[in-house]
């Protein structure tokens, strides 16, 4: 299928909700790792970053972290801000996209806006919402894929964003928020949870999209993805080394679809329209440390999740755990509510999926549910 084919089935119309892209300037630090590695520069040290990565019995990122350094600068995220038709909502959400994909996850044109998150929490709930490009992706500014572009910095961008939205200093948004939430998938997700976890009242709400806290296995996704040097895909072709991407479509399905859960056609976009993953993020990647957020948190997971689950969110092995999400709970404490939601027969990437809307319905309800 040629890539003009692929851009017609996306084609769509607008809908009621306004939206405007918007370029955000950031001025952060972060504390972040030194890794003696130089960023593989061939699909051979590619592969060979993954295979050290996931080898059983190590820890390939204490093993070759020298120490750490605080750095400091001056960036630019590409945004996006949407609000009803009827004006702005009296609460934002915040979203930030996993590997593999850039804000465009929450707001995919796709069969006529009918995989769109933002549609969703826009147009039927009445949020305002804001969707960036992660740092060091997309749009938004790069940098080094092993020492800058890693989970801290990122941590601080969104940070960073959230401020601005809450005080109503976003470019062109003329607008405060005195309720924010967070919204992630997978690595957003990872990135949404320590922003909660070391400015707890920085979010008045928490939904974590495919996400558990059970680390064991992502390396189902590190080897599943097939993945290569993103410069040789075509349209990643100007990322340096030490930037990753799937490096065919069965590694995009492996990581991101259920069988039977998904039309072809956007497994195809996802592979044309994929972004890439530093090895910087794939080293920092694990969320950890005790939450002590006091707002309501909700995960939402399919039941075939592949990196946070194996595969089955179900098979617990323990009687007392219902599913594998559910193993988050002990690290928020002080949640008012905390709650699960296993989306029955979907993978890892959810928007992507037939059954997305069941996603979006049970995020947006748990907020309305909670004061949100």
């Amino acid at each position: 299928m040629s890539l003009l084919t692929l851009l017609a089935l996306t084609l769509g119309t607008t809908t009621a909700r306004k939206c405007q892209n918007i370029t955000v300037p950031i001025d952060i630090s972060a504390r972040v790792g030194i890794f003696n590695i130089q960023a593989p520069a061939s699909d051979i040290d590619t592969t060979n970053f993954f295979l050290n990565d996931t080898q059983q019995g190590h820890n390939f990122t204490q093993e070759i972290l020298e120490g750490y350094r605080t750095i400091s600068g001056k960036y630019n995220l590409a945004a996006t801000y949407c609000a009803p038709d009827s004006g702005h909502g009296k609460v934002a959400q915040v979203l930030t996209h996993g590997i593999g994909f850039d804000r465009s996850y929450w707001d995919l044109s796709y069969n006529n806006y009918n995989y769109s998150y933002v549609e969703t929490a826009v147009d039927q709930y009445d949020f305002s919402t804001v969707t960036w490009d992660r740092l060091g992706i997309g749009m938004s500014s790069h940098g080094d894929p092993v020492s800058a572009i890693q989970e801290p910095l990122e941590e601080a961008a969104l940070h960073a964003l959230t401020k601005m939205t809450r005080n109503g200093e976003l470019p062109g948004i003329d607008c405060k928020f005195d309720k924010v939430v967070h919204v992630g998938h997978s690595f957003g997700s990872v990135i949404s949870y320590s922003l909660t976890r070391d400015y707890p009242t920085a979010s008045d709400g928490l939904i974590l999209t495919g996400f558990s806290g059970n680390a064991t296995f992502l390396a189902y996704f590190a080897l599943g993805g097939n993945f290569v040097l993103a410069n040789t895909i075509p349209h990643l072709s100007a990322y340096p080394a030490g930037y990753f991407a799937a490096g065919d479509a069965s590694g995009v399905q492996t990581n991101f679809f259920a069988p039977g859960d998904f039309d072809p056609n956007i497994l195809e976009l996802g592979f044309q329209t994929q972004q890439p993953v530093t090895a910087g993020e794939i080293l920092t990647i694990a969320a950890s440390g005790v939450n002590h957020f006091a707002g309501p948190v909700i995960v939402i997971t399919g039941e075939r999740d592949v990196p946070f689950c194996g595969g089955d969110c179900l098979a617990t092995g323990n009687p007392a755990l219902p599913n594998i999400p559910d193993d988050v709970k002990p690290d928020f404490p002080n949640a008012s509510v905390f709650k699960t939601f296993i989306v029955p027969a979907s993978g890892h990437g959810l928007n992507l999926e037939y059954s997305h809307k069941t996603t979006y319905h049970v995020a947006q309800q748990f907020l309305n549910e909670n004061g949100l």
